[in-house]
């Protein structure tokens, strides 16, 4: 797909860290020209470094409840996009019986990295810029 889809998905295991960071970052740029949400396989807990990376750049992301790919059946999305192995396997299935276009944005999870606040907070803001990077790439205004 070229341009700019009307409605688009991010999608990661959670929706607890890179798709709420991906769908406020995605709206912040494209705005209300496409409608965008997110979701995970498995809901989890907004996680407070992805709140705290967000607020670094005046995005609050604090109202963010997560919400699985189960709690938007019956929604259709132009593209969904992927960012965990599991929400990409997760996606087809839900993209199965329509003509949605799914991309798999290989995004590490930052949850994984250990160390002091401040070596976690920078694996947050390095997802955080690899997210926008791949936005604004992906789908330019």
């Amino acid at each position: 797909m070229n341009g700019l889809p009307r409605s688009m998905l991010f999608a990661c295991t959670r929706n607890a860290v890179r798709s709420p960071m991906a769908e406020a970052l995605a709206r912040r740029w494209l705005g209300a020209r496409t409608v965008i949400d997110s979701a995970g396989v498995e809901p989890g807990l907004l996680n407070p470094f992805a709140v705290a990376v967000m607020d670094e750049i005046g995005l609050d992301i604090r109202d963010h409840r997560a919400r699985s790919f189960v709690d938007l059946a019956g929604c259709s999305f132009d593209v969904v996009v992927a960012l965990s192995e599991s929400a990409h396997l997760e996606a087809k299935a839900f993209a199965a019986a329509s003509t949605v276009t799914v991309e798999y944005w290989n995004v590490a999870d930052p949850t994984l990295n250990e160390g002091s606040r401040e070596q976690r907070l920078l694996a947050f803001r390095s997802v955080r810029s690899e997210l926008e990077a791949r936005i604004c790439e992906r789908f330019p205004m």
